[in-house]
């Protein structure tokens, strides 16, 4: 096996590395790995496999995060919709999974973000009782896991009055109390995305951007350099597929039945500044809710649906307008002033890469939401190994699971899987955290390195300043972003190294001081 290329702690992507790496393949250097999609699952398989002592190459098309895994609700959860429809092992998963995130690997980008439930005239008391039933099970679940009850409180019914309490902006007429939970919550999917795929990179992995696979095998891949067009084909002992919803393109056979999950984003102040997020059941519905997602930066989440798509896979799913009439009617049904569309100031759709097993005897009619959630590995006829299905709080156990595989499918032999007990690049201590001498926002995102981002700011005035007025986003991280996150353009530094670009007009009037940085950064960008 080749060891990896790189010292470890070498954690900085940037333009200039991947230029150098993407000469080390064309020059014919043959990989252990090679990953295709950078994506949370991806991302984390170019981590496990690094850091089990392979060399690796992981490739996306785009940008990290660029699909799926930047669309979501930014939930860390512990499966207690699987546990109510009886997929008692994705619930197990599920919960075992974000204890590792919450208290070994991630603990500065997962907190614990409380819930209320508000009990109305639309929910019977007998769905009531059911849904009190579930939080308590999903206790349990926690229990099980092994997640301390210091990093998840207890679940407990609220008076009405300690409900209105929580969420201020709830109805209060027939409102018979409230069901508190908690879950946790990802200050941001993109930024975890990133902190996995540099924390590969520091243990040796190649992780590059810009390039696309233009045709696969199981034993490499042709590439193009989407930067200059030239064309490098790549040998790998095995090839993992990591690509979601475009995993039938590069590989035969693989049948997906896409789901579409909606959000709209709202400012905090529409909803009376609410910080408590809500489960509103929908309707007709015993364990389907719409969320109410509060972000800490002046903004609100309110999702999702569960549509089944059909035809071409885009890039950027569009965000269709009975998506959004279907979740301001249902949180509007709880709310002492409804919402209206005027209020809405982004909108934001991902597309689920649900694993299609019905029968062909008409079985695939159903419904999405009742797609089984757990992964799949597959391998085809020459040896590339894909992983579809899942969700964003278990990609460390996709990941594990299609590494094993791909070892599997060559006969080829590593260490044992590292990845439940490797801190991403920021990780620590809750107290230690508590240390960083930087603001609380950076330190959600950044950790430990918040400290230097704040520091950039103290030696440049112009990089202290936000990049749009009600925007806390500043230059700083931007330049980090180029210099450390392998940003390369505005779109990288708006729409996925920070999330400024989820509101159109905000993202308009932030393009001018992202011209700015990347002038800036022009060294890391051109390789000089």
């Amino acid at each position: 096996m080749n060891r990896s290329h790189r010292r470890p702690g070498d954690f900085s992507l940037n333009a200039r590395r991947r230029a150098r790496e993407l000469a080390e393949l064309a020059a014919g250097t043959t990989v252990d790995v090679l990953v295709i999609g950078l994506g949370a699952t991806g991302a984390g398989a170019a981590l496990d496999a690094a850091s089990r002592g392979l060399s690796v190459a992981a490739i996306d098309a785009h940008d990290l995060a660029f699909g799926t895994s930047r669309w979501s609700s930014k939930l860390i959860h512990g499966g207690l919709r699987y546990l109510a429809s009886g997929q008692i092992g994705v619930a197990h998963e599920s919960a075992v999974e974000r204890g590792v995130l919450m208290e070994r690997t991630a603990p500065h980008l997962v907190r614990a973000q409380p819930f209320v439930m508000p009990l109305t005239q639309l929910t019977p008391r007998r769905n009531a009782a059911l849904a009190q039933a579930g939080l308590h099970a999903g206790d349990l679940l926690r229990v099980s896991a092994g997640t301390a009850r210091r990093t998840l409180p207890t679940p407990r019914r609220l008076s009405a009055v300690e409900t209105l309490r929580a969420a201020p902006g709830l109805r209060p007429q027939g409102l018979r109390g409230g069901l508190l939970s908690w879950d946790g919550q990802l200050a941001d999917d993109a930024r975890l995305v990133t902190a996995i795929a540099r924390t590969a990179a520091g243990h040796g992995a190649r992780i590059l951007t810009r390039t696309r696979a233009l045709s696969v095998t199981g034993s490499g891949a042709l590439l193009r350099d989407e930067l200059t067009g030239r064309e490098t084909r790549i040998r790998a002992r095995t090839v993992i597929n990591a690509t979601g919803v475009w995993a039938g393109q590069l590989v035969d056979d693989i049948k997906l039945r896409p789901s579409r999950g909606t959000h709209l984003v709202l400012r905090a102040h529409s909803l009376a500044g609410l910080t408590t997020g809500l489960h509103i059941p929908i309707p007709g519905e015993l364990n389907r809710f719409v969320l109410a997602l509060p972000q800490g930066d002046g903004r609100v989440y309110v999702g999702l649906t569960d549509e089944p798509v059909d035809g071409p896979v885009p890039d950027v799913p569009e965000v269709p307008e009975s998506d959004i009439g279907f979740l301001l009617d249902v949180l509007g049904a709880v709310l002492d002033t409804p919402v209206s569309r005027g209020d809405v100031v982004g909108a934001f759709a991902g597309l689920r890469p649900l694993l299609d097993n019905a029968s062909d005897d008409g079985g695939s009619a159903g419904r999405t939401s009742d797609i089984s959630r757990r992964h799949a590995v597959l391998t085809s006829g020459d040896g590339v190994v894909t992983i579809v299905g899942g969700k964003l709080t278990t990609y460390r156990r996709m990941a594990q699971d299609a590494v094993d595989a791909a070892l599997a499918a060559r006969a080829l032999t590593a260490a044992p899987c590292r990845t439940a007990r490797l801190p991403l690049v920021g990780a620590a201590s809750r107290a230690s955290l508590a240390a960083v001498p930087a603001p609380r926002r950076l330190i959600a995102r950044y950790g430990t390195e918040a400290a230097a981002i704040h520091a950039l700011g103290e030696s440049d005035p112009r990089l202290r300043e936000p990049v749009a007025d009600g925007v806390p986003v500043t230059r700083a991280e931007l330049l980090w972003a180029v210099r450390h996150e392998g940003a390369l353009d505005e779109s990288d530094l708006l729409d996925r190294r920070t999330r400024v670009g989820l509101v159109p007009a905000d993202r308009v009037a932030a393009l001018d001081a992202a011209r700015e940085v990347l002038a800036m950064g022009a060294p890391e960008l051109t390789g000089q």
